[in-house]
């Protein structure tokens, strides 16, 4: 695989679902929820604004793609899309992939506020 590096996992793509020529999505080995998806470009590339456009492009389309699947899979009620950028914003793998959590109602007690409770006391209920 181009740009491939032997200590990533995410460069060997494993328990492919679905893929197009850039880019690939698979089940999170850690998921969230049921459906929990990772859409990751083929090659090795730290972060999303290392993407060239036409990576960033095929991994949205395969976003797109993933969540069809899981809808017609799991029919979640909601959806939180995801991508930690560099180690201060939680990114622990260096091969920008991208998350779909499927969300489901009653999954959490109060969801307002989504992914901007990522910093804890910092979100808005206006979210």
């Amino acid at each position: 695989m181009p740009g491939m590096t032997a200590a990533c996992e995410l460069c060997a793509p494993s328990d492919v679902e679905l893929e197009n020529g850039l880019a690939y999505a698979r089940y999170d080995s850690n998921a969230l929820a049921r459906g929990h998806v990772l859409v990751i470009p083929k090659r090795h590339v730290a972060g999303f604004f290392d993407m060239t456009i036409e990576e960033q492009s095929a991994v949205l389309s395969l976003l797109n793609e993933a969540q069809r699947l899981i809808q017609k899979r799991h029919a979640p009620d909601g959806y939180n899309i995801g991508v930690n950028v560099g180690k201060a914003a939680g990114q622990s793998r260096m091969h920008v992939h991208v998350h779909l959590i499927p969300r489901y109602a009653g999954d959490v007690p109060d969801p307002r506020g989504g992914i901007r409770c990522v910093l804890a006391g910092k979100a808005s209920a206006r979210a």
